[in-house]
């Protein structure tokens, strides 16, 4: 087995790690003091606009998209650097053009897209002239099982009437994301996981209401737009709009979700390793009872056991990218579940730890870690909860 990075990899790990270092880094900051003098921006902050254009001057733009659309990447090539992305979750992501829900998004559009809908929609999402949305979960019903969705997508000549409420749509509070990806109900008499269909929306259609920012456990995310319950109601676009084709909408969202599942657990893994190198730096420098942190046993035991769990989850996360790369998404299918699975409850017992570590000043805007605990904890419920991961892949062990 050969475990090293090819040449092209490591060479965009060192151009993308001092990019870190010289400009993610030091804008953290920046952006806080500039999220702080406007309240109710949301994504629009000078300081990402700036980092956009030199992540794209470096060359570390739409590192996440494997065709000649993106960086011609493969998944195994995209894993460190998006690792290393997750370093700096409110920042990296968005400045080098490959944060969700835009990721997925343009995904969609350039594997499912017309050509019109690509024209008109993934150029400039590629550009980063734009932003977007998806609009899948709804708060009136159990949308962790998707076909429950409710959102009425009616055909009325040469259009469709779009009607119902959405939640959790991510990125609708920025006024730049131009469109929404909603996915809805146009058959209900038709086969179960055939009902479903994914269409366009500008968020300038008449009778789309962005209705109300949600909060990620009091954090409003609104670096990159937040979440947001939004409400359709008698919306009306072309037929022209319809994604990928009639019925269509349950299958793509899986093949939506599958990408999008292994890129939050890459970006967990640079999340912890932050989280790691602060406590770190904690412990060896905090002394209570005589001693530093670092030399009470208690305290070497955390950093020992979240070594073993980093490393045998990012082998994990790597075997999952390499087969997705070699035999598909569809046959990694219980690896991806498996990591969706271990890494945020992997993430969140060591950020948790390192919480601890910093006492009451770990819970407090101080430091990150208290936003990177509600991050790893709300990946247990995004795209998919554990438990129909769990109930999923247990079923095929037991079939085996």
């Amino acid at each position: 087995m050969d475990f090293a990075f090819d040449a092209p990899t490591i060479e965009l790990l060192g151009r993308l790690q001092t990019f870190m270092d010289e400009r993610v880094y030091p804008a953290e900051a920046i952006l806080d003091e500039q999220l702080a003098a406007n309240p109710e921006s949301w994504g629009q902050q000078p300081i990402v606009e700036e980092l956009k254009a030199e992540a794209r001057a470096r060359g570390l733009w739409n590192l996440f998209l494997p065709g000649p659309e993106g960086a011609g990447l493969t998944n195994l090539q995209y894993a460190p650097l998006c690792e290393l992305l997750g370093r700096s979750p409110k920042l990296a992501p968005v400045a080098t053009n490959c944060a969700a829900p835009d990721t997925g998004n343009m995904e969609l559009l350039s594997e499912f897209g017309t050509h019109d809908q690509k024209a008109e929609w993934l150029t400039p999402l590629l550009d980063g002239s734009i932003r977007s949305s998806f609009s899948m979960t709804e708060p009136d019903v159990a949308s962790s099982d998707a076909t429950n969705i409710e959102t009425k997508i009616e055909r009325d000549g040469d259009e469709y009437v779009i009607t119902g409420r959405k939640w959790w749509s991510t990125g609708a509070m920025n006024p730049g994301a131009a469109l929404f990806i909603v996915m809805g109900k146009t058959d209900p008499k038709a086969e179960r996981h055939r009902q479903q269909t994914m269409v366009l929306v500008p968020r300038a259609t008449p009778g789309l209401t962005v209705v109300r920012p949600l909060t990620v456990f009091g954090y409003n995310d609104r670096d990159h737009g937040g979440h947001a319950e939004v409400a359709f109601d008698g919306v009306r676009i072309p037929v022209a709009n319809v994604l990928g084709g009639e019925g269509e909408g349950f299958a793509m969202a899986q093949a939506r979700l599958g990408p999008g599942r292994i890129h939050h657990c890459m970006r967990l893994l640079g999340m912890v390793e932050r989280s790691l190198d602060l406590g770190r730096e904690r412990a060896n420098s905090r002394v209570a009872f005589g001693r530093p942190l670092a030399e009470q046993g208690v305290i070497r035991e955390w950093f020992a056991e979240a070594r073993t769990e980093i490393e045998a989850n990012r082998l994990l996360v790597l075997k999952t990218a390499w087969l997705m790369d070699t035999v598909g998404n569809r046959a990694a299918h219980a690896e991806i579940q498996s990591i969706k699975i271990a890494l945020p409850r992997m993430a969140e017992r060591i950020i948790d730890r390192m919480i601890q570590l910093f006492g009451a000043g770990g819970m407090s805007q101080d430091h990150p870690l208290a936003e990177f605990a509600a991050g790893a904890r709300a990946l247990r419920l995004a795209d998919g909860p554990d438990e129909v991961h769990l109930n999923a892949l247990g079923r095929a062990e037991l079939k085996k």
